[in-house]
C-alpha cells in the first residue's frame, strides 16, 4: 500500500506492481500528483501547474522502465537564463559560446572569461556528486557488519575523488553561494542571476552557509535522454537541463498513473489516511477518514515526514530520538507561487520583438545579489520581500495545449514571506506581495500588467494545507548540509525504512528528493525488494532447520 499519489508514490506503485506486487495507492485529494498537478482555476481555457513547474532529475532508466513516453511523456527543453534590467540593459545566457561570452562581457570581460571555467568546475563536481543521488545511504557511524560492509561500498565509490575534488566539495557542503560567487564573479548581474539556484525553495539567502550545495544539486539531473524514442527528446543528454512536460506538471504525474494501473496497480483518491495500524512493531495497514480499514503486508509512506510520523502514528510506536528527530526537521519556506493568464506575449525593453530563446527560456528578475539578500532579511524580520526575486517561465511558448492561440500562461515562483504564514492565509498580504512582483516585471516589459486576464497566488498556508507542504517547502525539508544524504529524514533511517517493520518511507524528505526526481520511488522499492529476499532466504533456512531438526527426532 502506498500512502500519497504525488509523483514518488506512483513510482513505486508502478514499479512494484510491474514486480507482480498487488499494490493499492491511497490519495487524500481528488486526483493525484501532489504538488506536481495541472489546474485550470479558470476555467476549461487555460491550464496552469499551480505549484511545480518544470521536471528534471528522473532518471531516464526510470522513465524507460515504467514506458512513460507510451502514456504522453514528453518533455520540452527549457531555453536559457535571461534577467532583465530596469536600465534596459539584460544579461542573456545563451547555449553558444561565443554569443554567451558577448553578453557577459556587457557587464565584465573577467566575468566573460570565467565563466567557461566556472561551467568546467562545476560540471565536473556535479559529475562526482550524481552516482550519490541514487546511492541508498549507509548507516554511518554503525558497526553491525552488513552496515559496515555499506560504508565500505560509500568509501569504494569515492575511490576517483582525490584531495582537490574533496576540497571543492567539502566547498559546496558549506559555503555559501555569495562566497562562492564571489570568487568567481565580479558583476552585479552575474552574482545576482547565478545566486537564484542557491536559494530557490530555500529558507536562506544567498550569503547563508550551505547554499552552494543547493546550486549544485540543481545542476546534477538530466532531462534529456540519450535515447530519443525513451522521453521524446532530441537524443542529447545535457547536465543540469530542465524542461518543460506537455500538458504541465500534471502531465508527468498522470503518465505515472497511467503506467502504474497499466502493470495492476490500483490507485484511489479522495482517499484520506488518518492512521497507520501497527500492532507490536509492525505496520498492518491503515484507517482512512471514513473509518476504512485497509490491511496491506508492506506500507509505503510518501507524505511529508511530519505527517506520517507525528500525525498518522502514535509517538509510542516509535523510538523517542527519532520522534525528536523529526520533530526538529527544518521544514521552513517563504515561497509564494504566483500563475496568471495574458491575452499576449511580454515585450521586453531590452530585447523587443518574440525571441524563443529569451520567452521559452528562464527569466529572472535578480539584479543583484544583495537585491535577493535584502529580500531574504525583509522576510527573516516578519514582514514580506519589498522586492521579491523571481524565477519565471512561460511553458506555453512550447505547449499550445495550455492556452488558447494567441495567449499564454506565465509562471512566476518568487521570495519570500514570512516562514510563520503557513501558519494564516495572509491573503491581503499576499496580494500587495503579487503586485511588487508584477511591477517589477512590468518595469523591464511595459505593458505585461495590462496584459494579465487572470492570476493566482499561493502562498506558504495554502501549499501546507491544501498541498501538503509543510511550511510550504516544496522539498518536505531544507535542503541544508544538516538535512542531507545520511541524515534525510533522520539519522539511521535514511535508507527508506522506518523505525516500523514493514512501514518504509518513499516521499520528498529522503534521500535523492527535492524536485520531481522519482529517485525516492525507485530506491524504496530496491529496498523493499532486497528485504522480501532476505526475508524469504531465512524463511528457507529456516524451514530446511525445522525438517533437519523433525528428522533427528524421528
Amino acid at each position: 500500500m502506498v500512502i500519497g499519489g504525488g509523483h514518488n508514490g506512483l513510482v513505486a506503485a508502478g514499479l512494484l506492481a510491474k514486480r507482480g506486487a498487488r499494490v493499492t495507492v491511497l490519495e487524500r485529494r481528488p486526483t493525484v500528483g501532489g504538488a506536481a498537478i495541472t489546474e485550470q482555476p479558470w476555467g476549461p481555457e487555460f491550464k496552469v501547474t499551480a505549484l511545480s513547474y518544470v521536471v528534471s532529475l528522473m532518471p531516464p532508466e526510470l522513465q524507460r522502465e515504467l514506458q512513460l513516453a507510451r502514456h504522453g511523456y514528453r518533455v520540452y527543453p527549457q531555453g536559457p537564463y535571461f534577467a532583465p534590467r530596469a536600465d534596459g540593459r539584460a544579461l542573456a545566457l545563451p547555449k553558444d559560446p561565443a554569443r554567451r561570452s558577448e553578453q557577459i562581457a556587457q557587464f565584465s570581460a573577467h566575468d566573460a572569461d570565467a565563466y567557461d571555467r566556472w561551467e568546467i568546475w562545476l560540471g565536473e563536481v556535479a559529475t562526482l556528486l550524481a552516482p550519490l543521488l541514487t546511492q541508498t545511504p549507509p548507516n554511518l557511524g554503525s558497526h553491525q557488519p552488513g552496515d559496515l560492509i555499506d560504508q565500505a561500498r560509500l568509501g569504494w565509490s569515492a575511490r576517483g575523488w582525490n584531495p582537490r575534488s574533496v576540497a571543492d566539495i567539502t566547498r559546496l557542503f558549506t559555503m555559501s553561494i555569495a562566497d562562492l560567487l564571489e570568487d568567481t564573479f565580479e558583476s552585479d548581474a552575474m552574482r545576482g542571476v547565478l545566486a537564484v539556484s542557491g536559494v530557490i525553495g530555500t529558507w536562506a539567502g544567498p550569503r547563508s552557509p550551505g547554499t552552494a550545495y543547493v546550486m549544485a544539486h540543481h545542476q546534477i539531473g538530466d532531462s534529456a535522454d540519450p535515447d530519443p524514442g525513451g522521453v521524446g527528446g532530441d537524443g542529447e543528454r545535457e547536465r543540469g537541463a530542465w524542461g518543460f512536460p506537455e500538458g504541465g506538471m500534471g502531465a508527468v504525474t498522470r503518465a505515472l498513473r497511467d503506467a502504474a494501473e497499466s502493470f495492476g496497480a490500483t490507485v484511489r483518491t479522495d482517499a484520506d489516511v488518518v492512521e497507520i495500524i501497527v500492532a507490536d512493531g509492525i505496520a498492518l495497514g491503515v484507517i482512512t477518514s471514513t473509518g476504512e480499514e485497509v490491511f496491506a503486508d508492506v506500507v509505503i509512506a510518501t507524505t511529508h515526514p511530519k505527517i506520517t510520523f507525528l500525525d498518522q502514528l502514535p509517538a509510542a510506536a516509535l523510538p523517542d530520538d527519532f520522534v525528536a528527530d523529526i520533530r526538529r526537521w527544518k521544514s521552513r519556506s517563504g515561497t509564494v507561487k504566483i500563475n496568471v493568464a495574458v491575452d499576449r506575449l511580454p515585450e521586453f525593453t531590452a530585447r523587443p520583438g518574440f525571441d524563443p530563446e529569451i520567452h521559452g527560456g528562464t527569466i529572472v528578475l535578480a539584479p543583484s545579489l544583495d537585491h535577493v539578500e535584502n529580500a531574504f532579511q525583509d522576510a527573516v524580520s516578519g514582514r514580506a520581500a519589498e522586492a521579491p526575486f523571481a524565477d519565471i517561465c512561460i511553458p506555453s511558448v512550447f505547449d499550445p495545449t495550455l492556452a488558447p492561440e494567441g495567449k499564454h500562461v506565465v509562471s512566476m515562483f518568487t521570495q519570500w514571506v514570512p516562514h510563520a504564514w503557513s501558519q494564516e492565509p495572509h491573503t491581503a498580504e499576499l496580494d500587495a506581495y503579487a503586485d511588487r512582483v508584477i511591477a517589477a516585471f512590468d518595469a523591464v516589459a511595459p505593458g505585461f500588467t495590462d496584459s494579465i486576464l487572470h492570476r493566482q497566488v499561493i502562498g506558504p498556508h495554502a501549499m501546507e494545507h491544501t498541498y501538503g507542504l509543510i511550511g510550504g517547502n516544496i522539498f518536505h525539508g531544507e535542503l541544508t548540509p544538516s538535512q542531507l544524504f545520511h541524515l534525510r529524514p533522520a539519522p539511521g533511517y535514511a535508507d527508506y525504512r522506518t523505525p516500523i517493520r514493514n512501514l518504509y518511507q518513499a516521499g520528498s524528505a529522503t534521500h535523492g528528493g527535492g524536485g520531481v526526481t522519482g529517485i525516492p520511488g525507485l530506491k524504496v522499492v530496491d529496498q523493499i525488494t532486497s528485504d522480501r529476499r532476505r526475508s524469504d532466504r531465512n524463511q528457507g533456512r529456516l524451514t530446511r532447520l525445522r525438517s533437519r531438526f523433525r528428522g533427528s527426532v524421528d
